[in-house]
């Protein structure tokens, strides 16, 4: 019988980039800022259609 491979102790590997990314803006310590950002978005986003007409007096 052949010997079995040894395999070498991996350390645990470090999150990417993208999961390091998510899991900020996920936590609860960044939670106002990430709404006042999409808040923001949505207010830029309806200005920006027509929808905005509504706004304007008759």
């Amino acid at each position: 019988m052949a010997p079995k491979a040894v395999k070498p102790r991996s350390s645990p590997a470090e999150p990417s980039y993208a999961r390091s990314v998510v899991q900020g803006l996920a936590s609860s310590e960044n939670r106002s800022v990430v709404t006042a950002i999409g808040m923001f978005a949505v207010g830029v986003a309806f200005l920006h259609s027509s929808w905005s007409e509504i706004l304007l007096p008759a």
